[in-house]
């Protein structure tokens, strides 16, 4: 009898783990973007650091480097902003030299960009990022759309008329 709740309790586990591994493999094959760009939108540093562990097991290296620079934003030690906005740039700027035509990446560099401090000299591609989310923003998904309408109402660079 204890043999067969052993098998039982095996198999259940089984189970579990292979059900468990499923979940986080959909998760990592294919981005959330609605919890992202609601960390993005953030200055709740937990939501962001929450959503960083989910991206940082997915792989999705542009959107890590932009929540990585959003977080630079809220730390707190001159040292610790430096450090995230340098590793946050270097994913980012990666993603975007494997896939430069990813509208989405350049939204969030435009976004980061405007910004951004002067004194870290990353405002070169705003006019560049902000022409390719115009010219592609009807083709994006709503999730993206939504969040890049919800941008133009604050950006001095990105306006809701040039959307239409």
């Amino acid at each position: 009898m204890r043999n067969y709740l052993k098998i039982r309790l095996a198999v259940a586990c089984a189970f579990l783990f292979v059900f468990i591994l499923n979940c986080t493999t959909v998760r990592a094959q294919k981005l959330e973007k609605a919890p992202f760009y609601k960390a993005m939108a953030s200055d709740n540093i937990d939501e962001i650091n929450q959503e960083l562990t989910v991206l940082a097991d997915a792989g999705n290296n542009g959107y890590e480097g932009a929540l990585l620079m959003k977080k630079a934003s809220l730390a707190g030690k001159p040292k610790d902003k430096l450090a995230f906005f340098k590793a946050g740039r270097i994913k980012l700027e990666t993603a975007l030299l494997a896939e430069p035509e990813n509208t989405d990446l350049h939204f969030l560099r435009l976004v980061i960009q405007e910004k951004a401090p002067k004194i870290v000299h990353y405002k070169a591609d705003i006019e560049k990022d902000k022409e390719l989310v115009v010219k592609n923003f009807k083709t994006l998904s709503p999730v993206v759309q939504r969040a890049i309408v919800d941008y133009s109402k604050t950006s001095k660079v990105l306006k809701a008329e040039d959307l239409n």
